[in-house]
């Protein structure tokens, strides 16, 4: 049980509230960046919720329901395309973290965040590979992967040549093939390679 070895060390000064946060999303070349808070209950304790990119999808959406049913509470942040364009990726980060407090109906009392430092009044620490040694923060990139994922597949629809379901907008030769192919879309972040290069070639989706 070390995934729980930093909530128990806040639990022993009397914090009860402790919530992981994690985002996820920020090296695709489309859709948002997502953040996720949750607050698990006191000492709750489950085998199976680790970092989410070493879980199957199938196993990740299982573990979302479960987290979704048994945390205090959940919140989540997303920062579209266009703002990660407008103040960076790193800055887009930070802002999803605090939309996902922000939209918690219970706050936490202290954070653990996976290695980001936050303008906040909630006591923090942020942890190196927290969502390998947190179950808070591993629990808060399981939904945060999910929700994000979940985004993808219904743009998918929308725009099926990307095969976004598949990559879920990260850079593959699919996916850059697919931009040379058929151009940039609304989602695509513009301050992204090789999407800029392709708006150099003036190669946007008329919708």
């Amino acid at each position: 049980m070390e995934m729980l070895d930093f909530e128990k060390k806040l639990y022993e000064k009397g914090y009860t509230l402790i919530g992981g946060i994690d985002e996820v999303g920020r090296g695709p070349l489309v859709g948002p960046v997502v953040a996720s808070c949750v607050i698990l209950p006191k000492n709750f304790y489950h085998v199976d919720i680790k970092d989410s990119k070493k879980l199957t999808e199938k196993k990740r959406e299982e573990l979302y329901d479960v987290i979704m049913d048994k945390a205090v509470s959940v919140g989540i942040g997303i920062v579209d395309s266009k703002r990660i364009d407008e103040i960076n990726i790193y800055e887009a980060t930070k802002e999803a973290m605090l939309v996902a407090i922000n939209n918690m109906k219970i706050k936490p009392e202290y954070l653990l965040i996976d290695a980001m430092k936050l303008n906040t009044d909630i006591p923090y620490e942020a942890i190196i590979k927290g969502d390998a040694k947190s179950e808070s923060i591993a629990a808060a990139s399981i939904v945060a992967k999910v929700t994000r994922d979940r985004m993808l597949i219904e743009l998918d629809k929308e725009y099926p040549m990307y095969n976004f379901k598949k990559n879920k907008g990260y850079g593959t030769k699919e996916h850059i093939d697919a931009i040379n192919k058929y151009g940039v879309i609304d989602n695509h972040r513009r301050s992204f390679k090789p999407v800029s290069d392709a708006l150099l070639k003036e190669k946007v989706v008329q919708k």
